[in-house]
């Protein structure tokens, strides 16, 4: 019997793609792209969220671990679908839980866009 490898499939988070704002003007599409992900991200409940799951060991969280913000578990998962919907996190069902993770790529796009261009 021969086992066969399937390829990992990239997750479908629209990840930020734009220069750093010092670099060009952003075009219209990325400027819209870039505001949904900063208005996920004006809400404190949701910046906290994104933060919790961000700086969670293994780079995930069970939303069992996370839901303790303040705020009723309806609104907990209200808010963590926003920050789905903006692309800001991906999940993962697992039995009774829901897993969050921030994909690397999604930090790392944020961090180029609100950073100083190269010799600028």
């Amino acid at each position: 019997m021969t086992t066969k490898v399937l390829p990992l499939l990239e997750p479908e988070a629209a990840a930020p793609c734009c220069p750093p704002l010092s670099e060009r003007p952003l075009t219209a599409e990325e400027a819209e792209r870039t505001a949904v992900m900063f208005k996920a991200l004006g809400d404190p409940v949701r910046l906290r969220l994104f933060s919790l799951v961000a700086s969670h060991a293994g780079g995930e969280a069970c939303v069992c671990d996370i839901s303790d913000v303040g705020v009723s578990q309806p609104t907990v998962s209200h808010h963590l679908k926003k920050l789905r919907e903006a692309g800001l996190l991906s999940s993962e069902r697992r039995g009774t839980w829901v897993y969050y993770r921030v994909e690397p790529s999604v930090l790392a796009a944020m961090g180029r866009l609100l950073t100083r261009a190269a010799g600028a």
